[in-house]
């Protein structure tokens, strides 16, 4: 496994950790709707127009991450400019706070309503199912999540990094990043995630953790027109 993986992360996620859930049709291939809206390819050259008509239903959109292919002009490829994907390398401090516990079948309504609210684009019914994800309760309610998303065998990705708005400033997300970054280190998995440039806040609080940039990635969506 080498770090190009992440050059191409939902093809390589697709291929390897989730592969028993791809949809595939030639050099496509994407994950359940139910699961996550994310389609790759194999590379930017490859001839894909048959398998992704196979693969996107009328009115759907997906997205697309660090390789998009070029398409008929039925298809509308919209670049919403580069994200930020960062890695970390080394165990990050763990502050002191409430107790974190794993997140279950149980926790699932509470965790879409949060997710409806701070992290609504990207995150579907089943999406808990791609990895393991971890909450943080405070007086009865869902005050913070953190979870597994894409994966490969060296890497995992961090992913819905999220606290509700009644709950901000506590150090809640520090706490979740690092002992979910620290756990995936001690499994001998590179943790790395996607952050908005225009998203400071979190990129700051990444940054100030000890993720560093690797690079700036691509990101499209696609749709029929």
């Amino acid at each position: 496994m080498t770090a190009t993986e992440l050059d191409n992360p939902f093809w390589s996620s697709l291929r390897s950790r989730h592969r028993a859930l791809a949809r595939s049709h030639g050099d496509a291939v994407r994950y359940p709707a139910e699961f996550a809206p994310f389609l790759g390819v194999v590379s930017a050259q490859a001839d894909v127009a048959e398998a992704v008509a196979s693969l996107i239903d009328p009115g759907e959109s997906v997205y697309m991450l660090g390789v998009a292919p070029t398409l008929p002009n039925e298809w509308r490829v919209e670049a919403y400019g580069p994200l930020a994907q960062m890695i970390c390398t080394a165990p990050i401090p763990v502050i002191d706070g409430p107790e974190v516990i794993e997140l279950s079948e149980a926790h699932r309504a509470d965790v879409l309503a949060l997710t409806a609210l701070v992290y609504p684009h990207y995150f579907r019914p089943r999406t808990m199912e791609l990895g393991r994800y971890f909450g943080i309760y405070q007086g009865g309610r869902l005050a913070a999540i953190i979870g597994e998303r894409l994966g490969m065998d060296a890497y995992q990705e961090i992913s819905a990094v999220c606290t509700h708005p009644d709950f901000n400033g506590r150090g809640y997300a520090r706490r979740l990043l690092a002992l979910l970054s620290n756990d995936n280190l001690e499994r001998g998995r590179i943790p790395f995630l996607h952050v908005s440039h225009q998203n400071q806040r979190a990129k700051l609080l990444y940054e100030q953790a000890g993720y560093r940039l690797r690079r700036d990635i691509e990101f499209w969506s696609l749709s029929r027109t």
